[in-house]
């Protein structure tokens, strides 16, 4: 059985709204959590879905569901004080209700350009070597800094690569980090990757597009609203 948590549980101070958070802004009438919500909706190998919303929306939050039809959301909890506390959450929601050896991809509710591919990719891997992570290739100069701000050396970047999402893994073996870096007090981790990698995991890179962006800022939606009016004139017009 496969899993998706979709977190959507930021305020998104970068974006500078002041009615609404991020992941409800709306696009053509239709709110970011949902493109992202739809991808996995419609997905035929996800058979339930955590999401993780801020406390104050969560009525909102069932009222778009309905709206939209969006049937496999089970589970619905509020957002913690970090991205690894509200992560949490959606796993926890789960424990108990599925089993520990189901796949949960971890994803981000303002990254609504993911596609079907990617998550057959991630749930594929995730299958086969247990960790599987969503990853682009760096296209520009990276370097290492030290603590004083000063360059140190150049990286090699076709070695590296930007993690993004989703992020995916054997439940029971993320829900054991998550309890024992919450038993030693830890509850900032940046991400399921880094937690897993710091745990002792081994983690596999599934090649994203570099289009599958993460909506922080006034231009990222700009550029999320640029592609879907590609996408758009493309089907209608057929080039």
């Amino acid at each position: 059985m496969n899993y998706a948590v979709i977190f959507a549980g930021g305020a998104g101070k970068r974006m500078n709204t002041k009615t609404r958070p991020k992941q409800f802004l709306t696009l053509h009438g239709k709110e970011i959590i949902i493109y992202t919500l739809e991808h996995f909706e419609k997905h035929p190998e996800i058979d339930g879905i955590s999401v993780v919303c801020i406390e104050e929306w969560i009525d909102y939050l069932k009222e778009l569901l309905e709206k939209y039809r969006i049937h496999k959301v089970k589970w619905i909890s509020p957002g913690g004080s970090t991205g690894q506390e509200s992560i949490f959450n959606g796993l926890d929601a789960m424990r108990g209700a599925i089993d520990g050896d189901s796949i949960v991809l971890i994803h981000d509710g303002v990254r609504p350009l993911i596609d079907e591919e990617l998550i057959s990719s991630n749930i594929r891997t995730a299958k086969e070597k247990g960790c599987a992570v969503t990853v682009v290739p760096a296209t520009e100069t990276v370097m290492l800094v030290d603590d004083n701000e000063e360059i140190v050396r150049s990286v090699d970047r076709n070695k590296c690569r930007v993690v993004r999402a989703p992020q995916s893994f054997q439940y029971q073996e993320l829900l054991k980090a998550h309890d024992e870096a919450k038993n030693k007090g830890i509850n900032d981790i940046i991400d399921s990757a880094t937690m897993m990698s710091e745990a002792g995991y081994t983690l596999y890179p599934v090649l994203g597009k570099p289009d599958n962006i993460k909506i922080t800022t006034p231009s990222d939606f700009y550029t999320f609203r640029a592609i879907m009016e590609v996408e758009e004139n493309s089907q209608i017009l057929g080039y």
